[in-house]
């Protein structure tokens, strides 16, 4: 073997046992969840299921930490700008990964520069819900309600340019109608004023919305899925009102770029492993979610693939940029 191969050689083999070493050192301290949202937000509830489990199998504490305004920007920028080690996580999801690029002019951070993807965790759908005393109760109702009064209906979502916000914007354009949209920092807020007829109706992740349509102080109109769920038999979708519509959504972990790569492998297997978990996979699919088991490279391919449909949708419906 001559020199120049033995040195080769040897950095390749210190560069592997560096990386092994760093994925048996890591964590040494607490790894925190940044959750842009307030609690309650669908991110907030998986965060707080699987951090226990987390906990356990990593040997450190998993801190959540809600970081809501903007409609996620503040909590993103807080992760975007964290230290790439490791112990920082930050939950995303479609509206502030591939929507709101598109409909805000200027972001605190770049969605492909700032992030390293490290678990898709699930994909769900949405729920059109009312205060029960509207004088509608189909979404057939509610469109002829909504084009009968121009301007009177309200509907509330999580931020203006969000991805609920878009949800709304694509029925209004694919039925024909005009609304008043009133935006909130998060899905509890909107509950609270749904609940108490300050608003009358919105289009939100079916997780928080859950608990209030079972106790009968909402009702679900529809949802947005493309087919009817068992989780609420007897509920259309809005497609059977509004033909062609579709808007479901994912939720996923993501990490500050630049983290190590065998940290982010190890914090994907052991998301993975604790989603997967029969509690936490029974009262996520209750919820109206779908347990998603996918690679990094799995999550950055859906990434990109959705970045360009949704940049698509939002120039055909003419949003102008926030």
């Amino acid at each position: 073997m001559n020199k120049i191969h033995f040195y080769r050689s040897a950095l390749l083999i210190g560069a592997v046992l560096t990386g092994a070493a760093g994925a048996q050192t890591y964590p040494v301290k607490p790894i925190r969840f940044v959750i842009p949202f307030p609690p309650g937000n669908t991110m907030d509830i998986m965060a707080r299921l699987i951090a226990p489990k987390l906990s356990e199998r990593l040997g450190q504490n998993v801190i959540v930490d809600n970081r809501a305004g903007a409609a996620g920007q503040l909590g993103m920028e807080l992760g975007a700008r964290a230290a790439p080690d490791g112990y920082t996580v930050i939950a995303g999801q479609g509206g502030n990964m591939v929507v709101m690029p598109h409909t805000y002019k200027k972001l605190p951070y770049d969605v492909f520069k700032d992030f390293a993807p490290i678990a898709l965790s699930t994909t769900n759908y949405l729920g059109l819900v009312v205060h029960p005393s509207v004088p509608f109760k189909t979404v057939k109702d509610l469109v002829a309600y909504a084009r009968a009064n121009p301007n009177k209906i309200t509907f509330g979502s999580n931020g203006e340019g969000g991805f609920p916000h878009m949800t709304i914007e694509l029925l209004r354009t694919m039925a024909g109608f005009t609304y008043v949209h009133v935006p909130y920092k998060g899905s509890a807020q909107i509950a609270t004023d749904l609940i108490g007829g300050h608003i009358d109706a919105a289009i939100d992740g079916i997780t928080g919305l859950t608990p209030h349509v079972r106790s009968g102080k909402l009702r679900l109109l529809a949802i947005t899925n493309t087919k009817r769920v068992p989780e609420f038999e007897g509920v259309p979708t809005i497609a059977e009102s509004v033909p062609g519509y579709d808007s479901r959504g994912w939720f996923g972990f993501i990490a500050p770029a630049g983290t190590p790569r065998d940290i982010v492998v190890l914090l994907n297997q052991e998301i993975n492993r604790a989603m997967s978990a029969p509690d936490v996979k029974d009262k996520l699919t209750s919820a109206g979610l779908f347990i998603v088991n996918e690679s990094p490279e799995y999550f950055a391919a859906v990434l990109k693939s959705d970045y360009a449909k949704y940049g698509k949708l939002i120039r055909e419906i003419n949003f102008q940029p926030q």
